[in-house]
């Protein structure tokens, strides 16, 4: 290596150089529609989703809770999310779906109208929720923000609360 070359090393680690960005930490999750209404569930606590399946109604449990379910040999609670957020029941219909959700060790099934699309947001285009609105049980996680449409991302940990 001659003299040139290698003063010419040496001035470029002498010189800062340009910081690359750190990548932004996006969040993936599993949309699905209540009514007209928007929602998703980060896709990391989604163990599956499935056509509706009988289930047993389990007495005195509020009327959201509407029994449980047996998958594979496993019996899981069935949370209709229409009722658990004071919406009309509806009927079941072709697009009607359960979408099985984990968090530490607590599984249930959630009745949800229509599955939309996977979706991806980055940080900035998560808002925090307006005061005022999460506080009764502190469902919601945050507000996604794509295109012209608004996505309320639920807090699983607290969906599976048990409060019955």
């Amino acid at each position: 290596m001659n003299l040139d070359k290698l003063k010419e090393v040496f001035a470029n680690q002498k010189t800062p150089q340009k910081q690359e960005e750190a990548p932004q930490e996006e969040l993936q999750v599993i949309g699905f529609k209540l009514g007209d209404e928007e929602f998703g569930i980060p896709i990391l606590n989604v163990l599956e989703i499935v056509k509706p399946i009988e289930y047993t109604r389990i007495p005195r449990t509020p009327d959201y809770v509407l029994g449980v379910f047996n998958l594979r040999g496993n019996v899981f609670p069935l949370i209709d999310l229409r009722l658990k957020f004071k919406m009309p029941a509806k009927k079941t219909d072709k697009h009607t779906c359960y979408i099985i959700i984990k968090h530490e060790d607590k599984i249930a099934g959630f009745v949800i109208d229509h599955l939309s699309q996977a979706m991806r947001f980055k940080p900035s285009e998560i808002d925090d929720i307006p005061d005022g609105i999460n506080e009764q049980e502190d469902l919601m996680q945050g507000v996604g923000k794509k295109e012209d449409s608004i996505i309320t991302i639920l807090k699983v940990e607290n969906l599976l609360r048990k409060t019955f």
